[in-house]
């Protein structure tokens, strides 16, 4: 059974850091991506960033590019999200999520597996 975990959300001032961690167990996720994703009330679902498992290769969204980063621990089978410069329409559920592949990886639709999700609070 997979599963992904995440943690490291929480509340914390605007221009300030946090780093999310996604733990993901149950499969071999070597043909993987992991994605991160959020969502914010009154807003659709929101792509921001992803990962191949390898590390190799890393995405980003237009709002994000530049404060946050993702990175990947293969030996913990864990991603993280480091994310700087905090804003607060940063405020959100954070989803970790993993796909096959890297087609589709801005859609949200195309990944298999998600986490319960981690809230972002960041306060002006």
């Amino acid at each position: 059974q997979v599963q992904l975990v995440e943690s490291g959300g929480g509340l914390v001032q605007a221009g300030g850091s946090l780093r999310l961690s996604c733990a993901a167990s149950g499969r071999t996720f070597r043909s993987y991506a992991m994605g991160w994703f959020r969502l914010a009330p009154g807003k659709e679902r929101e792509f921001v960033a992803a990962i191949s498992w390898s590390g190799a290769g890393t995405y980003y969204s237009d709002s994000v590019k530049g404060r946050f980063t993702i990175s990947m621990d293969n030996a913990k089978n864990t991603v993280y999200l480091q994310m700087n410069s905090l804003k607060p329409e940063d405020t959100a559920v954070y989803y970790c999520a993993a796909k096959r592949g890297l087609g589709g990886i801005h859609d949200g639709y195309e990944y298999d597996y998600w986490g319960q999700g981690t809230q972002v609070t960041v306060s002006s």
